[in-house]
């Protein structure tokens, strides 16, 4: 489809853009993501939970309400590399990206069991938030009744509010410190 849209055309690099090279000529960095094509996973098989706890628009306004009348400190983070950060339950195969095709003795080639999420699996997002929300759990922060993507954390009088949303968090509470070293 990609090529039937003409997504794209093949051609050489202008000389206005370059290439970053080392003082010997060679190529400094190359950057590329490894994507499992999730399009092709089976339902049951190749994953089962997909969906992802986000915080509700009425959570969000509620929430930043309270931060605006009480003065209080807002950060906003973003998780680097979001979806290589979940743990993978299920036991998915594919195949090895181009160029990096390894065989066995006997020439056929292997396939990766993968061990973690990676980009493009459909059950990326969901590990992220398990993962993020057994730490938060861990360190003392209580999961909000009304809504799954919302947690509390109150210690003698300091109160912090964490809201998720896929791999955007808002972090807000009393003390700056207190959120300082939390980031």
């Amino acid at each position: 489809m990609l090529i039937g849209n003409c997504t794209w055309e093949l051609v050489f690099l202008p000389p206005r853009r370059k290439v970053k090279k080392n003082p010997d000529g060679t190529v400094a960095r190359r950057k590329c993501r490894l994507v499992a094509k999730g399009c092709s996973q089976v339902p049951g098989c190749d994953f089962r939970e997909t969906l992802s706890s986000v915080v509700k628009p009425t959570t969000i306004r509620t929430i930043l309400s309270t931060v605006v009348s009480k003065n209080w400190q807002l950060r906003q983070v973003d998780v680097n590399n979001a979806f290589l950060n979940g743990h993978l339950t299920e036991e998915v195969y594919m195949q090895q990206p181009p160029g990096y095709v390894r065989y066995d003795d006997n020439g056929k080639p292997l396939v990766c069991r993968l061990t973690e999420v990676l980009y493009g699996l459909g059950q990326a997002p969901r590990a992220l938030f398990d993962k993020l929300k057994k730490f938060l759990l861990s360190i003392r922060f209580i999961l909000s009744k009304s809504d799954a993507s919302l947690f509390i954390h109150v210690i003698s009088k300091t109160i912090m509010y964490v809201l998720v949303y896929v791999d955007d968090i808002i972090i807000m509470g009393d003390s700056f410190e207190d959120i300082d070293m939390f980031v």
